[in-house]
């Protein structure tokens, strides 16, 4: 499969923007659901603000959330950094609190299973034990499973039911990146339909999937996407093809009509489908006099747990900062030596608490080298992993100083940084301080409350996007 120059965007002819948005804030009011998004790390958020993000999913948070004004709410997951049993575990755990609370509050729900736009993660596991608990805990059933990898901040574009990633003026498809070589959610194919066949081992094929085109997209054809999406049983699946965000509006026109004629349908979906269907508005970049509080003087903390190249090229952007920073470290190598990441912790702790409390800014980052177990056992890849992730994320969390800002690069390094050392219940996004990179403020119960904590995943921005940052907040 080839590359396709980046001028392939604009050969589609464009949509009357005017109408389309008028379609689809008619078709939104009818829309008389609450909007559940189960995210697999905290970078879901990287498109909505002023929403609430939920860390667990017991009965009293997810009744909040049902309860909250707004049509969304995001719960945090993090079953990335799951083993499959694990995964498994807390979906049937989230099924059947959703049916109790649903029942509970009289709403109905949609359901988002929001995932790497790059189609890494316990998929098809996670949809398909939803499906499952939710059937056998209620009387609805799931005629259907929408995937829409689309994701513009982070240059995810589906063409041709091909979905491709950015990488300079060309695009490339997905399952030829260092994403699709992923140890624990690796992939070949990057035709969605051959994607779900392979991932769900023939059970689902490429022939039986519906493909929503470009063509059907671009000329506005509701009827037609409608009819095709109420022709969709068992639960069988739908590619969206999509490379701006009028496609999906026009997708969310259709989808709301064919739940409006009765068909259950799931999403497994980038960034894009949760703010569009949950009709969040544009809003410009945050600014640091929305971020940092006037009467911290310390420096912020910049910790790196991400080995793609993209964020290895970002953290040698950062040596260039405007104001020098202190580079610490961490050798995550050490995983295999008793107490080995005990004590690394401890050093560098040591080192960032002085120059925090001094005014400098401050990076933590994991050896470069990457460290792979010599197995093909995916959990037992994944268990080093996250006693790694475990080591880096206790840094922050056993900081006595409090930091002007915290940044985390990766997906699961920022969820365990965010949950496990922060100890977030509920944060509100504020928005992006950069496309696709979101900012929670921490609510009064975490370790640092009124904190501007920037979830940077490791796909995302330039390479000066982390220089800028910092250089923002400095």
């Amino acid at each position: 499969m080839e590359n396709l120059n980046l001028d392939v965007l604009n050969s589609f002819p464009s949509v009357d923007d005017k109408e389309v948005d008028q379609l689809y804030h008619e078709a939104l009011k009818k829309l008389n659901k609450k909007i559940v998004v189960l995210d697999d790390d905290p970078t879901g958020v990287q498109t909505v603000h002023d929403i609430y993000v939920y860390t667990s999913w017991d009965e009293e948070t997810m009744t909040e959330g049902f309860q909250d004004e707004n049509s969304v709410f995001f719960i945090l997951t993090n079953s990335r950094g799951f083993t499959s049993d694990y995964t498994k575990k807390v979906h049937e755990e989230i099924g059947h609190t959703l049916e109790k609370v649903s029942k509970k509050t009289g709403k109905d729900y949609i359901l988002i299973s929001r995932s790497d736009s790059t189609m890494r993660g316990h998929y098809p596991l996670e949809t398909l034990t939803l499906k499952n608990t939710i059937e056998s805990h209620s009387e609805k059933v799931y005629h259907g499973e929408i995937i829409a990898p689309f994701f513009m901040e982070g240059g995810r574009f589906t063409i041709g039911n091909v979905h491709y990633v950015k990488e300079g003026h060309h695009l490339v498809p997905a399952g030829q990146t260092e994403f699709a070589k992923d140890k624990t959610f690796g992939y070949k194919s990057s035709h969605i339909g051959e994607y779900v066949e392979e991932k769900t081992g023939g059970i689902y094929t490429a022939e039986n999937t519906t493909y929503i085109t470009l063509e059907e997209l671009r000329n506005v054809d509701i009827e037609g996407i409608t009819e095709k999406l109420v022709a969709v049983d068992h639960f069988n699946k739908i590619v969206v093809n999509a490379i701006e965000y009028s496609d999906i509006k026009v997708f969310t026109v259709a989808y709301i009509n064919a739940t409006l004629k009765g068909r259950n349908l799931m999403f497994r979906s980038a960034a894009a489908v949760p703010k569009v269907l949950g009709g969040v508005t544009d809003e410009g970049l945050l600014e640091k006099n929305q971020l940092i509080e006037s009467d911290n003087s310390n420096g912020g903390i910049v910790l790196i747990g991400s080995h793609v190249n993209k964020t290895t090229q970002q953290f040698e952007a950062l040596k260039n900062t405007v104001e020098p920073m202190e580079f610490i470290e961490f050798n995550q190598h050490l995983v295999l030596v008793e107490n080995g990441l005990e004590e690394e912790v401890e050093r560098v702790i040591g080192v960032a608490e002085e120059a925090i409390k001094s005014g400098q800014n401050v990076v933590v980052y994991t050896r470069r080298e990457r460290f792979d177990l010599d197995t093909e056992d995916k959990d037992k890849q994944l268990e080093v992993s996250v006693k790694i992730s475990d080591a880096v994320t206790s840094i922050i969390g056993k900081l006595q100083v409090k930091p002007s800002f915290i940044i985390a690069k990766g997906g699961i390094t920022s969820s365990d940084v965010g949950t496990k050392a922060l100890r977030v219940k509920r944060a509100l996004v504020l928005g992006q301080i950069k496309p696709g990179i979101p900012v929670w403020m921490t609510g009064k119960d975490s370790k640092f409350p009124q904190m501007p904590y920037i979830i940077f995943p490791g796909n995302v921005g330039e390479v000066d996007t982390l220089k800028e940052i910092v250089d923002l907040l400095s």
